[in-house]
């Protein structure tokens, strides 16, 4: 069974999940235009994000699993702040739609957040 299979019902981990796969992807492109620092710091990450979303299902407690998932929150950040600078230097390849797809898991993660921290 593959990891979209498994984790069909759980939109957080499968966008989380293909956003790291998409990661791998152009940071291999960078790593071929000899990009490494840049792809070795999006590399790390971009595909944290997922691993700290997938740890928080196993949380130990409400706060626990909060926690796990600002973890996320502050990787996305860094990675969001790494696509930016490809963004705006011309030597880059385009990321434009890693910033979108990142955009969208932010807002998933800040939800589930906030609706955590209101429910008993």
């Amino acid at each position: 069974m593959t990891f979209n299979e498994q984790y069909k019902d759980n939109a957080l981990l499968i966008k989380t999940f293909n956003f790291a796969l998409n990661i791998i992807d152009y940071t291999s492109d960078l790593q071929e235009q000899k990009k490494f620092v840049i792809a070795n710091q999006l590399l790390k990450s971009g595909t944290s994000i997922g691993a700290n979303s997938k740890e928080s299902q196993n949380a130990e407690s409400k706060a626990d699993f909060i926690h796990k998932l600002k973890i996320a929150i502050k990787e996305a950040d860094e990675t969001e702040y790494w696509l930016f600078l490809c963004d705006a230097h011309k030597s880059y390849p385009d990321c434009k739609d890693l910033l979108n797809e990142l955009s969208e898991i932010l807002k998933i993660l800040n939800k589930i957040i906030s609706t955590s921290k209101v429910r008993n």
